[in-house]
């Protein structure tokens, strides 16, 4: 009977540890299918993670494309509205609305008459016309001196803002190192951007075919003949801008890139103009010192530029100034001596001088000046 007993015993512990390694195994496989299903997921997971990081990388460099388009098409617009300023003009453009002032050049120089049409190398600016004044300053390259930027700031600051829109004022560039040119356009370009993009500034530089073969006395040893040849190339740098502005205004002001302008300069000459009861006037002198403050009117500049090229080779500009004042008020058989005295009661000069020269470097290289006006 115990014997019977103990056999049920361990039968029963033998069912149980069965059932027991039944229910353990299927707990196991269970936890295993759930690692699975875990693994799955984190597996999908990642997958997940990955797809919304190449979306996400797919949008940005989508985004980036767009920036750069933006940015291009807006650049393009820039070069547009630049080109719209600055533009270079061909000697042999077609375009019917350039100028034909620069014909009377052919007349005088042989070698320009292969040359379809004159005109400057570099224009910026928006070619105005239709002003009261033209102010024009001629500038080369003073080595390591320049006053061209305070030039145009005192011409430019001390104008009124109703002025500037009735006024043009062009740099020439008489020089043909490109440096040069390109440090002028830059500094004019970032110095007086509002003025050029107004139309109020314009730039434009004389091609190197304009000038006649005068290169050998530049290159000679003998300091007479390069100082010539200096002084003949400035007779032509004002010739060549007097051209260029003649169509655009009424007057015509002289000055130069190394002087100082008083305050409501213009607003004087406009009043002091306006004051003439005679229209003969020739020119009216705003300053005695050389060249600057000459004010024309536009209608003569032809006039003058035919004087002052037919005597280029034998005096300086404003020695020129003066001869054409004797030709055009002299009388025919009146003696010189007569004539002078009698002419400096009637040469128009106005007190004091609207303009102060300031440099001391010339134009000239190596030379230094100090005219100042008294």
């Amino acid at each position: 009977m115990r014997t019977r007993h103990v056999n049920l015993l361990i039968t029963l512990i033998a069912v149980v540890l069965f059932s027991f390694s039944c229910f353990c195994i299927s707990r196991m496989t269970q936890t295993s299918n759930q690692l699975t299903n875990c693994r799955n997921h984190i597996s999908e997971f990642k997958e997940s993670i990955l797809r919304l990081k190449n979306k996400t990388e797919r949008n940005r460099q989508e985004l980036l494309n767009a920036f750069k388009e933006m940015k291009l098409d807006i650049s393009e617009k820039e070069r547009d509205a630049q080109n719209a300023v600055e533009k270079k003009v061909n000697a042999s453009d077609t375009n019917e609305t350039v100028s034909d002032a620069f014909e009377v050049l052919k007349f005088f120089f042989p070698h320009l008459r292969k040359v379809d049409r004159i005109y400057p190398d570099v224009i910026m600016g928006r070619e105005k016309t239709g002003v009261t004044f033209a102010l024009g300053i001629s500038t080369v390259n003073r080595g390591n001196y320049s006053y061209l930027k305070q030039t145009l700031t005192s011409i430019l600051s001390r104008m009124t803002l109703p002025e500037e829109k009735d006024s043009v004022v062009i740099v020439s560039i008489a020089d043909s190192n490109e440096n040069y040119v390109k440090s002028v356009v830059d500094m004019i370009t970032k110095k007086f951007k509002r003025q050029v993009t107004s139309g109020s500034l314009e730039v434009i530089s004389i091609p190197a075919y304009f000038y006649p073969n005068i290169s050998h006395a530049a290159r000679s040893t003998d300091d007479s003949e390069k100082l010539e040849s200096w002084r003949i190339k400035q007779v032509l740098d004002f010739c060549f801008l007097m051209l260029y502005a003649q169509p655009k205004a009424m007057y015509y002001l002289q000055l130069e890139d190394d002087i100082l302008a008083n305050k409501m300069y213009l607003t004087k000459i406009t009043d002091f103009v306006h004051n003439i009861t005679s229209n003969n006037w020739l020119y009216i002198e705003f300053s005695v010192l050389g060249f600057i403050g000459k004010l024309f009117k536009s209608e003569d500049l032809t006039d003058f530029v035919r004087f002052f090229l037919m005597f280029y080779k034998d005096k300086p500009i404003d020695l020129l100034l003066g001869d054409i004042f004797l030709v055009k008020m002299c009388t025919p058989g009146e003696a010189l001596e007569k004539c002078i005295e009698r002419n400096k009661h009637i040469r128009i000069r106005y007190k004091p001088s609207l303009f102060q020269h300031v440099g001391i470097q010339s134009s000239y290289p190596g030379r230094e000046q100090y005219f100042k006006e008294i």
